[in-house]
């Protein structure tokens, strides 16, 4: 046998992809970017490593984007077990990962047993009602809200919606605000002071000033501690968004704005067909970091002003000082983390997504 033999360089060569391959390959490239946009960009090689696209290769990507951030995450959870047993505070050692571990089964316990209060308490409430209006005293019947101590999984939830409310205000303001900034030097000029003297200003010196005008001017069925963190939110949280979105409507390219006075497009449509899609990556990056900014924020100020939500949460727990207040605390701790990195991730696949569509 020769070394160029037809016979020999068939066994030796890779045999080509089957159509069934060829489909799957096809699928992990157009799922790739949204892998990547949820934070899950590892699963892209794990899965081209499965079907045979150079697995090889695909190993290193795969220790890149998965295993070191995993050994990482280990090296943290072994370093704080080994040292938190070291450091004594006024309420005993630090809690270590199993302590709070423990403290989040508990918490998820008193949750469910008192949802089930919850429960029982309607049940019994609506029994009465019926058994009233049996015996004909309807007017002896009462529908009453359940008031019960809140919990950690509810005041997570008031917490989200307090972020998401001020964020929105924020944004219905700051968007405009910074399109005029953009096309308009003048409204640059009268909207640049303003922006540099507010947007240092610590959300514990805007909540007695909130507090105040909210509890003497709003009479609404909204909660006022709710609107309160809200607002402190909104105005902490949009200058991000403003400058961004200045920056970005200032920095379009001038030719469509003269295409657009050549056609005598009206002031809306160059905004919405021709401005907005240029500036919107830069509008994005002002909207994520203003919700990350929001986040912090309103943790601080529910702590301040006693307001529903983890803030809250954690300043009990401190004010409690129990032996398992700490260990609680750093669940809180953790569990802010996780939830400002998931409302990141929303807001880069928003990003995406709109990026993704206007590019169409």
């Amino acid at each position: 046998m020769t070394l160029l033999d037809p016979t020999a360089l068939a066994q030796k060569s890779p045999a080509p992809p089957t159509a069934g391959l060829e489909a799957m390959r096809r699928l992990i490239t157009r799922c790739d970017p949204w892998f990547k946009v949820l934070g899950l960009g590892w699963i892209t090689p794990v899965w081209r490593a499965l079907s045979g696209d150079n697995p090889r290769g695909q190993l290193r990507e795969i220790w890149r984007l998965a295993l070191v951030p995993l050994l990482s995450i280990v090296a943290f959870v072994m370093l704080w077990a080994t040292l938190a047993p070291m450091v004594q505070t006024s309420l005993g050692a630090i809690p270590g990962p199993q302590q709070v571990w423990q403290q989040v089964g508990v918490l998820r316990a008193d949750a469910a047993a008192e949802a089930q209060k919850e429960r029982d308490f309607y049940v019994k409430q609506a029994e009465r009602n019926a058994a009233l209006i049996a015996e004909g005293k309807p007017d002896e019947v009462k529908e009453r809200v359940y008031a019960g101590k809140p919990t950690f999984p509810g005041q997570i939830l008031t917490s989200i919606k307090t972020v998401f409310l001020g964020f929105l205000i924020g944004t219905l303001i700051a968007v405009p605000l910074g399109i005029l900034s953009g096309l308009s030097a003048t409204a640059n000029a009268a909207i640049n002071p303003l922006v540099q003297i507010f947007k240092p200003v610590s959300p514990l010196a805007w909540l007695p000033i909130v507090t105040m005008v909210i509890s003497a001017t709003y009479a609404g069925p909204m909660p006022k501690s709710f609107l309160v963190s809200a607002v402190t939110v909104t105005l902490c949280s949009m200058w991000p968004t403003l400058i961004n979105t200045a920056l970005g409507v200032a920095s379009i390219d001038k030719d469509l704005v003269s295409v657009g006075r050549v056609l005598n497009l009206s002031l809306w449509t160059r905004i919405t067909k021709l401005v907005l899609p240029s500036a919107l990556p830069l509008i994005f990056t002002g909207l994520r970091l203003s919700l990350g900014v929001g986040w912090m924020v309103l943790i601080a100020a529910e702590m301040l002003a006693q307001n529903p939500g983890l803030g809250k949460f954690v300043w009990d727990e401190f004010q409690n000082g129990s032996a398992d207040s700490l260990a609680r605390i750093m669940v809180a701790v953790l569990t802010i983390g996780i939830i400002g990195v998931a409302l990141d991730r929303v807001m880069f696949a928003l990003q995406s997504l709109f990026t993704v569509t206007n590019a169409r």
